[in-house]
């Protein structure tokens, strides 16, 4: 997953870049200088630069973040010096970019490096099943790589107990569901390991028998090491770190705890403008709103009953609910495929890059989310992938599933992330940014949208994507309850169970996700509402001129970029259209 999720992740926990900073004066100049400091800091992304595949981790240590924070200041004043940055939103991405890194530093964001369905642990498994090692060159990069992770657990784990030191932990609770994920990643056979994947692109064609059979000997070798690094990880998270997690849900009682919460939400919400009490205030007058259209579609379908009763007999009843694993995928593709053919009333522009629907792997599944995206990679062959969460059946309600559908697949992640990596003529990290409100806001917005195209074929399907919507609504108060007002978690997730419709092992894991990452959850309706809002702005300004397709195309057209920026982008467009 990740995904551009793990990329937001990365991109605030830890914002590890490397290379020299100059002043400049021009903004074409201070992108090129941005390029090579994103370049020489990022593994992958410099080993692609030079056309060869990464051998190492990033650095995570203390003195590096520092010195990555000095040099993103320079930056960052040379970016506020221009006297004219441009009418593009390089500027505004390069801000927010640079500002987060300066922020992550200055809250020591690395002393929880994980956020309970992800962290740096994850990191290999991932990038094991996107990565093919069809060469020797490719197959003795990957083992390179996997010998280095003892060395990045290390730095991580140092930087934990920093952490400890300072009373500045994880809860228990995202804390169990990354330890299970860490057991799971040790295993007796080293073929059978996530991590061995790759080897197995290995092909007769350009390698003999016996280079095949020596490659795969030392890939077994490095997964043997890799995994005993997970296994020592193991043993400091359950007998040193988890005595010293945090009482608190949230971060609100950590010292600076709620300074900290207020910048993450400024990162996430990316330029929407919202204090946390604001934000809370949102998500109560949308949860009254979303609740008055629910309780609409009760009453359409006669049941005889409150709002609570229908819910039950949602959570309950089995027509509602897969038989197999294979049954819920099946349905999962018949929707992406329906989704697909509604897109060319709805978009000029559509992405080359295909995507597939799979399940989530099932060592991670049980403290997953319900479903993700996992984004393509046209140069190495891989398509984008809608990941359908097939653990627990009876906690998979259908009636969600098409929402879940449009948000993963299409018009949601899928089409707005592979048109951003298709785009040309921009600087590089433009094709990878990702704006959590710009890209979970939209993923919001095509839930909406596919209900505009009369995709929800039922009262229920209906009745499911208000009850998505609700969860984003709830999301606002709950993760503001948790890290700005210090609520428990039982109060966090009373308006989930009594508003929505998710079952309640999906209330449990969201509610965890949330607890280990302050400020994400905001980010999803308050993007949603700015697209609706700039929709509505147009569409008063053009009149009988406006063009949904038309609309969508400038949305998209230039990659995610920061509220603000997509604002001022709307505008100009408008301008130019009457």
């Amino acid at each position: 997953m990740k995904s551009l999720v793990a990329r937001t992740f990365i991109a605030f926990a830890l914002l590890i870049f490397a290379g020299p900073i100059a002043t400049s004066q021009s903004l074409e100049e201070l992108i090129t200088q941005y390029e090579a400091f994103n370049q020489a800091g990022d593994p992958e992304e410099l080993a692609k630069a030079r056309g060869e595949d990464a051998r190492v981790w990033a650095q995570v240590t203390p003195d590096y973040v520092a010195q990555r924070a000095r040099e993103a200041e320079t930056m960052l004043a040379a970016l506020d010096a221009l006297d004219n940055p441009g009418q593009g939103p390089e500027a505004a991405i390069l801000r927010h970019l640079l500002q987060a890194q300066i922020s992550a530093h200055e809250y020591d964001t690395a002393r929880i490096p994980f956020v309970g369905d992800w962290g740096f642990f994850a990191q290999a498994p991932y990038t094991a099943m996107r990565t093919r090692a069809n060469s020797r060159k490719r197959a003795e990069a990957w083992i390179a790589r996997l010998n280095d992770l003892p060395r990045y657990f290390d730095d991580h784990v140092a930087n934990m107990r920093r952490g400890i030191a300072t009373d500045w932990t994880a809860h228990a609770d995202p804390l169990a569901t990354s330890i299970s994920q860490v057991r799971s990643h040790i295993v007796e056979d080293a073929t059978e390991s996530t991590l061995f994947m790759p080897f197995a692109s290995l092909d007769s064609s350009d390698l003999s028998e016996a280079d095949i059979e020596e490659l795969k000997a030392d890939g077994a070798a490095a997964v043997e090491t890799a995994v005993a690094a997970y296994a020592e990880l193991l043993v400091f998270l359950e007998t040193e770190y988890a005595p010293a997690a945090r009482d608190g849900a949230g971060i609100a009682t950590l010292e600076g705890g709620q300074e900290a919460y207020a910048v993450a939400v400024d990162f996430h919400t990316a330029g929407a403008g919202y204090t946390p009490e604001q934000i809370h205030s949102l998500g109560q007058s949308e949860v009254a709103r979303i609740r008055a259209n629910m309780e609409a579609i009760i009453a359409e379908v006669e049941f005889d009953g409150t709002f609570d009763e229908f819910v039950d007999f949602l959570r309950t009843d089995p027509q509602f609910y897969a038989e197999t694993p294979e049954e819920l995928l099946e349905k999962a593709s018949e929707m992406s495929k329906r989704l697909d053919a509604i897109l060319p009333r709805y978009f000029k522009t559509l992405p080359r890059l295909p995507y597939g629907v799979e399940a989530v792997p099932a060592a991670i599944a049980p403290g997953y989310t319900t479903g993700r995206y996992s984004g393509g990679d046209a140069e190495k062959g891989i398509a984008g992938t809608y990941l359908v969460n097939t653990y627990a059946l009876d906690q998979r309600p259908l009636y969600e599933l098409p929402a879940l559908s449009a948000h993963e697949a299409v018009p949601g992640h899928h089409l707005q992330i592979a048109l951003a990596q298709e785009l040309e003529d921009v600087p590089e990290f433009r094709k990878s940014y990702y704006a959590t409100a710009f890209g979970e806001g939209w993923g919001l917005y095509a839930e909406k949208l596919a209900g505009e195209a009369d995709f929800y074929r039922t009262p229920y399907e209906r009745f499911g994507q208000l009850s998505y919507e609700m969860w984003r609504a709830c999301r606002l108060v709950a993760d503001t309850g948790l890290h700005h007002y210090g609520w428990t978690r039982e109060e966090a997730e009373r308006c989930f169970i009594e508003n929505t419709a998710l079952a309640p092992l999906n209330i449990e894991t969201e509610v965890t996700r949330y607890i280990g990452w302050p400020g994400q959850a905001t980010a999803y309706k308050v993007g949603e509402l700015k697209i609706l809002d700039l929709r509505a702005k147009a569409k008063d300004a053009l009149g009988e001129a406006f063009d949904i397709r038309e609309f969508h195309d400038v949305v998209l057209g230039a990659g995610a970029m920061p509220l603000d920026a997509l604002e001022k982008r709307i505008d100009e467009w408008i301008e130019t259209a009457n």
